[in-house]
């Protein structure tokens, strides 16, 4: 390969167009094809009843270091873009935990030691588990889970219950019997152990094609790039003199040095099944299974507002409550999220709805009807992240043929974070290439 060398992407989500932007920085030639006609993948807006919602909610770390570059690369500005806020955990009338802007592990002592709703036994004991990870460098035993770790460190059932449960299921959509204490301790490493602003939540402003799949697509039209919207790839043709595409049934003229699958992994099984070099990824990506994340959104009148941004809720089928009217948006929509699988699957939207007003009356009593509610399911938002789980690397058995996406082989879980480190690390696995 040489500069200027022509390279597909499939798909344009978080990950393919940060590899697409990846690359033109180097120099490549750069076509996206996407199916809808809106960027941003499974993290994208909606119009739904007139509004434009996203398909469902996302938190930004502080620690996200290469989302925040990209989005700086392409013209955006985060600070304008995110609400910046201390991690914090607010559940009204039960906890109140603020991570300090200190240096770890004063962020975290300093956050316990301020906290309302936790006794003395749960502050030790909560400082015993990011002990014993910082003092084990984060390495954990690959088949341990949350659960496990929980268990070892000798947490209070209660302290589970308001702090490492929700912050696993909402980091890794894994419920904590079953989620990876290793890719837990990653998470909580970079988010407490790194540095004083590491830790801080980032709310979008805006929705979430928004904050950086647009600003990329137009950064990458004014480079000179190409992006086609509503075009669907059917088949990856790898010939002597490059890999061409089919798209929508047709065979397109160009040849491409190199081909990246970005879309989401059972759609990129797909792709994968005519080529029986790529087997070995196909199996990987197949023997991945799935967690559902539920996004509710409730209207009421523009007075209702929560007591912050975004708060938690226990006992109930809702987790996360977040207030659209104090994040920029329409005042008096809320939006309850629900990670992982549950109870909740077995309900109608309808009634799920429902419930999950029944639950936002406990925290604003007196709250009216919705006026009206949306609720949005995304069956297959990320794979389970258990212990030991096996998954695909960037490059494949095919010479010139990558793949990216949240799924691909991370420390991490299935985050935009992680989205977004797959596409750059897949730009650079292209640019090896070309000097091979």
């Amino acid at each position: 390969m040489s500069q200027a060398t022509p390279i597909a992407i499939i798909g344009a989500g978080y990950a393919g167009l940060s590899c697409a932007v990846e690359l033109a920085l180097r120099g490549f030639a750069v076509t996206v094809f996407e199916s809808s006609r809106i960027p941003g993948g499974r993290a994208r807006v909606a119009a739904v009843g007139g509004f434009a919602l996203d398909n469902g909610q996302h938190i930004l770390l502080g620690a996200y270091s290469e989302t925040l570059r990209l989005i700086r690369r392409v013209g955006a500005n985060p600070e304008r873009l995110l609400l910046r806020l201390p991690l914090g955990l607010h559940y009204p009338g039960e906890l109140e935990l603020t991570v300090a802007r200190l240096p770890p592990p004063l962020n975290l002592m300093v956050g316990l030691l301020r906290a309302r709703g936790l006794s003395w036994s749960e502050r030790i004991a909560a400082l015993r588990l990011t002990s014993t990870l910082r003092r084990n460098s984060v390495r954990l035993d690959g088949g341990s889970t949350v659960a496990d770790l929980l268990a070892t460190t000798r947490q209070p059932a209660r302290l589970n219950r308001l702090l490492w449960e929700p912050i696993c299921v909402s980091a890794l959509n894994t419920p904590a019997e079953s989620a990876s204490a290793q890719v837990f301790a990653n998470v909580l490493r970079d988010a407490l152990f790194a540095d004083a602003q590491a830790a801080d939540l980032l709310l979008p402003r805006t929705d979430l094609t928004r904050l950086f799949p647009q600003p990329a697509v137009e950064w990458l039209n004014r480079q000179g790039h190409k992006l086609l919207f509503g075009e669907s790839v059917r088949g990856i043709l790898p010939e002597a003199d490059g890999i061409s595409l089919r798209v929508d049934g047709q065979v397109r003229p160009e040849r491409y040095a190199g081909v990246v699958i970005a879309t989401a992994p059972y759609h990129a099984s797909t792709l994968l099944a005519d080529l029986p070099q790529a087997a070995p990824e196909k199996a990987l990506i197949d023997g991945l299974t799935w967690e559902p994340i539920v996004t509710a959104y409730l209207a009421y009148p523009p007075e209702v507002r929560l007591p912050a941004p975004m708060i938690g809720i226990t006992g109930g089928l809702g987790q996360w409550v977040f207030d659209r009217g104090q994040l920029g948006g329409v005042s008096g929509l809320l939006a309850v999220v629900i990670s992982a699988s549950g109870r909740h699957q077995a309900l109608q939207r309808d009634d799920l709805a429902q419930a999950l007003h029944g639950e936002l009356v406990a925290i604003l009593p007196g709250l009216p009807a919705p006026q009206w509610t949306q609720v949005i399911a995304e069956k297959r938002a990320t794979f389970s992240c258990v212990p030991g789980l096996l998954r695909p690397s960037v490059q494949t058995g095919i010479d010139g043929l990558f793949l990216c996406g949240d799924y691909t082989q991370s420390p991490y879980p299935a985050t935009l974070e992680s989205a977004v480190r797959s596409g750059v690390a897949c730009a650079q696995a292209i640019e090896a290439a070309s000097h091979q």
